[in-house]
């Protein structure tokens, strides 16, 4: 029985879903998305490591058991696909697909399972790696590397824009041959020699899109201790790549399957995928490399956005979403950000990050009152943001943490993701958004009908004569406040 006004797979009125099933050489996985078309959310996330191209080297063919493994994981998607209501769904498939001698069988289990599957060319795979870059990283500028169980894709991003890409037979399933023979090496740089990449990263980062390259980036984060468990944007050197190296040589399955986070079904490609990303490096001459979160899949959903929509920043339109779905006013984030930008000379970069911290500036009103900075800190920290690395997290929380009530303290871990400096200007952020909050009540007409601005050494609150009454005890004790730590006087 459905009820009125309930369609099957949620609630009436709700953003459509659109889903991508990926079938890759190695894994086949399903992504259902809602939300902003900038940068929906993940709604649903399942993988199979069916391994379609473990056989592919040795025979040319997908192997009975990877296609069984395939049919049922195609089946089972087909099925959640349609009891969760999903508007629009596209199934694609790569490497495995496209280059074994029985690829056809899989497009017929898919079709029985009432899927159309799309094979990607490996120029198309490499075009969609970028543009799933530069949807979460949209300043990107290097190579993007997107490794696959059968390929390798690169392709130059700069200007927000797709430039030289390519395709090649290196995916993590096929090295272990070149490995034995110690042609690793050799084979790359011919082939780097050959498609005109030979240096085409000098002094360019190098963005990793891939399980088995994010799956190094998890062992790295787990060796150094790094403080924010989040793999989107985390960085490399190259000297990292071969300590690493040396690591998986000497490390045994055992210890490796306790690495939180990383997937069991990675561990026996982990080294192929090391080796491959040291030759890499060491060819195209990249300063160092950058992982992301995001690749094929996002990529095909940003490419079929109109460019007004693909241009539009990832981290405001996520705040702003969450924003209006946590806070108590829609839209309140950006009249706060225009009421305290005339305190702040900031650079852009550090604007947009203060721009997404007043998106966020009401997330905690629902919590317990004494952990709603707990609880700014938290969506700072772990929110699934993109377009921001580890030190804007912190930047992030720190004015959170500070306008929802944790006064002048930095908590764990943001003292080891940015400096004193930026901190500090973090809370001031944090202590004009209180005030600001404090002034108006969550809501637009005091904030449209006064204004805050540092003039000679006071920190002066203009108000309309109708609006006096507004400067209460709590507003003068946040307003002195925010003055103090800026080092001026409190004026109205």
């Amino acid at each position: 029985m459905t009820l009125p006004g309930l369609a099957r797979g949620g609630a009436a009125n709700e953003e459509p879903r659109t889903a991508i099933i990926d079938i890759g050489s190695n894994s086949i996985r399903l992504v259902v998305y809602q939300g902003p078309a900038r940068l929906p959310a993940i709604l649903f996330n399942e993988k199979v490591l069916a391994g379609l191209g473990r056989s592919l080297a040795a025979s040319g063919a997908i192997d009975d058991e990877a296609m069984a493994a395939a049919g049922t994981a195609l089946r089972r998607f087909a099925a959640l696909t349609r009891e969760m209501g999903v508007a629009s769904l596209r199934t694609v498939a790569t490497a495995a697909v496209r280059d074994a001698r029985n690829g056809a069988a899989l497009i017929d289990l898919a079709r029985a399972a009432g899927l159309t599957v799309e094979i990607l060319p490996g120029e198309e795979e490499a075009v969609a790696a970028g543009m799933g870059v530069l949807s979460g990283i949209p300043g990107a500028d290097g190579i993007v590397a997107d490794l696959g169980g059968g390929s390798l894709e690169l392709v130059r991003v700069r200007g927000g824009a797709l430039h030289q890409r390519a395709s090649f037979p290196l995916g993590v399933l096929r090295l272990a041959t070149m490995r034995e023979k110690g042609t690793l090496d050799r084979r790359v740089a011919a082939l780097l020699e050959e498609g005109g990449w030979s240096g085409a990263g000098k002094g360019l980062p190098l963005y990793l899109v891939g399980g088995s390259w994010r799956a190094l980036a998890r062992l790295d984060m787990e060796a150094t201790r790094y403080p924010l468990p989040v793999i989107h944007q985390y960085a490399m050197s190259p000297a990292t790549i071969a300590r690493l190296r040396r690591t998986l040589a000497q490390v045994g399955k055992a210890r490796l399957k306790a690495v939180p986070g990383l997937s069991g079904g990675r561990i026996p490609t982990l080294s192929g995928a090391a080796a491959l990303l040291a030759v890499l490096l060491k060819h195209l001459r990249s300063s160092g490399t950058i992982v992301s979160a995001y690749g094929l899949r996002e990529g095909l959903l940003h490419a079929a956005l109109p460019p007004e929509v693909r241009a539009q920043d990832p981290l405001i339109v996520a705040t702003r979403d969450e924003g209006r779905r946590s806070g108590r006013f829609p839209e309140h984030g950006d009249l706060l950000d225009r009421w305290i930008a005339p305190l702040f000379s900031d650079r852009p970069s550090e604007a947009r990050l203060r721009g997404a911290a007043c998106q966020l500036a009401d997330v905690g009103w629902r919590a317990n009152p004494e952990f709603r900075a707990e609880r700014g800190l938290e969506i700072a920290l772990h929110g699934n943001w993109v377009g921001i690395d580890g030190r804007g997290r912190a930047l992030l929380a720190q004015a959170l943490w500070t306008s929802l009530g944790g006064e002048l303290t930095s908590p764990a871990p943001l003292t080891g993701l940015a400096g004193e400096a930026g901190l500090r200007r973090a809370m001031q952020w944090g202590l004009a958004m209180r005030l600001g909050q404090r002034l108006s009540g969550g809501i637009a007409g005091p904030l449209e009908r006064s204004s805050l601005a540092v003039d000679g050494g006071a920190l002066r609150l203009a108000l309309g004569d109708d609006d006096a009454g507004l400067y209460g005890e709590a507003v003068q004790k946040r307003h002195r406040a925010l003055a103090a730590v800026m080092g001026l006087e409190a004026g109205v």
